[in-house]
């Protein structure tokens, strides 16, 4: 029903910046809320970052500063801007939205996730 197709994600020295791209596609009503999750090696899933709809947008104490959300209704897509990258910002990150699609029922998407590795 829904697809989030993910792209951006690569290797980046400490200190450099990448951005992050996730599309998402399909047939729906409307997206609720677009965020970037990410998971390293033994460490828990966070959320990095987050909108909604009224653009309230929340981040990790670990990356406020230095990574920027936002969202392009007309194209779908939420990306994530990240600067000022760390070592520890390493990980796999994966887009996530709620979609409401039908009256009744929103439902959570998920990409298939992006890696990014920072160097130092």
């Amino acid at each position: 029903q829904v697809q989030l197709v993910e792209s951006g994600g690569g290797g980046v020295q400490a200190g450099g910046s990448l951005r992050l791209s996730c599309a998402a596609s399909g047939s729906f009503l409307s997206i609720n809320s677009m965020g970037w999750y990410r998971q390293a090696p033994g460490k828990q899933r966070e959320l990095v970052a987050g909108i909604s709809r009224g653009d309230n947008i929340n981040y990790t104490d670990a990356v406020k500063g230095r990574f920027t959300i936002s969202f392009d209704n007309a194209k779908n897509t939420v990306y994530l801007q990240m600067n000022s990258l760390k070592p520890e910002d390493t990980a796999v990150y994966k887009c996530n939205a709620l979609v409401k699609i039908s009256l009744y029922s929103t439902l959570a998407f998920w990409g298939k996730g992006t890696l990014v590795a920072v160097s130092s």
